[in-house]
C-alpha cells in the first residue's frame, strides 16, 4: 500500500454569510503541534474581535493519521471543532489544519444550523485549495572522507534529498532527509565508496 497522501498545497481562505454571522475558513499545511499553535496565534492577531476561533487538524496520513485534535472555542459542544474534524476526515486530507473564524451577526443558528455552518465553511476552504502529495521522508547519517563529501551533496542535488547537518572531525559526518524511496539508492552510492551509513528508524 503507497503511504504517500494528499496535503494542502498552501494557505487558503473563504468566507461564508450564514444568516448575518461571518464565517471565515482557513486552511494550512502542518506537520506538528507547533506549527497548527502559529496558525492559531496568527488567527487570533488577524481577527482579535472575533467571537470564536475553532478548529480542527490531523497529521500524518488520512485514516491513519499520528494525531489529531478540534476544538469548539466557546460554540455548544460539538457544533464546531467535530464537523470540521469530520469534512477533513471525509476529504482524505493530511497533514492538515483547518480553522474557522466567527463574527456572530446577532442571529442564533441553533445547535443544527451551527453544525451546518461550520461543516460548509471546512468544505468551502477544502474544495478549494490544490493538492500536493506528501512523501514518506526517510533520514541517513553517513560518514565520509572529506574527499566524498561534495560528491554526496552532487547526489543529493540530482535525487531530491537535502542535507540537514554536517559535523567536521577528523572526517565529515552528514545526516541527509530524503524520500523513502530513493533510500536504496543512496545505500548503493554509499556502498560504491566504502562509506559508512545508518538510517534513522
Amino acid at each position: 500500500m503507497s503511504k504517500d497522501y494528499p496535503i494542502p498545497a498552501g494557505f487558503l481562505e473563504r468566507e461564508t454569510i450564514v444568516r448575518k454571522s461571518r464565517f471565515i475558513a482557513r486552511i494550512a499545511p502542518v506537520s506538528s503541534r507547533d506549527e497548527v499553535r502559529g496558525w492559531l496565534d496568527q488567527a487570533h492577531e488577524d481577527h482579535p474581535d472575533a467571537r470564536h476561533i475553532c478548529w480542527a487538524y490531523q497529521i500524518g496520513r488520512p485514516g491513519a493519521a499520528a494525531e489529531a485534535a478540534m476544538n469548539d472555542d466557546g460554540e455548544p459542544s460539538g457544533t464546531a471543532g467535530k464537523p470540521i474534524l469530520s469534512v477533513i476526515q471525509h476529504k482524505d486530507m493530511g497533514d492538515v489544519l483547518v480553522m474557522v473564524i466567527r463574527y456572530f451577526g446577532g442571529i442564533k443558528l441553533g445547535a443544527g444550523g451551527l453544525v451546518r455552518a461550520y461543516a460548509g465553511a471546512a468544505e468551502s476552504v477544502l474544495s478549494a485549495v490544490d493538492r500536493e502529495i506528501q512523501k514518506p521522508m526517510g533520514e541517513v547519517t553517513i560518514t565520509m572522507t572529506f574527499a566524498d563529501e561534495q560528491p554526496v551533496r552532487h547526489w543529493c542535488d540530482q535525487n531530491g534529498a537535502m542535507v540537514v547537518h554536517v559535523e567536521y572531525g577528523a572526517g565529515v559526518t552528514m545526516t541527509v532527509s530524503l524520500p523513502e524511496e530513493e533510500c536504496d539508492a543512496l545505500a548503493a552510492f554509499c556502498e560504491a565508496r566504502a562509506m559508512h551509513y545508518s538510517f534513522e528508524s
